[in-house]
């Protein structure tokens, strides 16, 4: 924890960060995990709309206006609250959500770590 508030009291590590972070997003290499999220199976009004996407943009979104970890897990924790507590009706239901979520929540930073050690090294400062 420490290292990380390190590197987030540093302006010019996390304008780094932040901007191979967009790229990652920007590129091809992230199109087949995006496919793994896809959930062909399901209904289209139950399929979850790459919720873990949109945690992971807003908690870059939010490295803009804050480095502060507080508000970062804030940031996510809300997050977690509006996609995955809210939504689940039942203690199984919210198991199986959360467990979901998890999977995917794991898959995608190992991704993302992935391109960014690969292709984007100066965004580890």
């Amino acid at each position: 924890l420490q290292t990380v508030r390190a590197l987030l009291n540093n302006n010019s590590t996390v304008t780094v960060l932040r901007s191979g972070l967009y790229a990652v997003f920007n590129e091809q290499s992230l199109d087949v995990t995006k496919n793994l999220f896809q959930d062909k199976f399901r209904n289209p009004k139950k399929r979850q709309k790459n919720i873990q996407f949109k945690c992971l943009k807003n908690l870059i979104s939010s490295l803009t206006s804050s480095t502060d970890i507080r508000d970062l897990l804030s940031c996510f924790s809300s997050d977690l609250q509006t996609f995955v507590i809210k939504p689940s009706r039942s203690k199984e239901a919210f198991k199986k959500q959360a467990s979901d979520f998890l999977l995917k929540w794991n898959l995608l930073l190992s991704t993302v770590g992935k391109i960014l050690t690969i292709n984007r090294t100066d965004s580890f400062g």
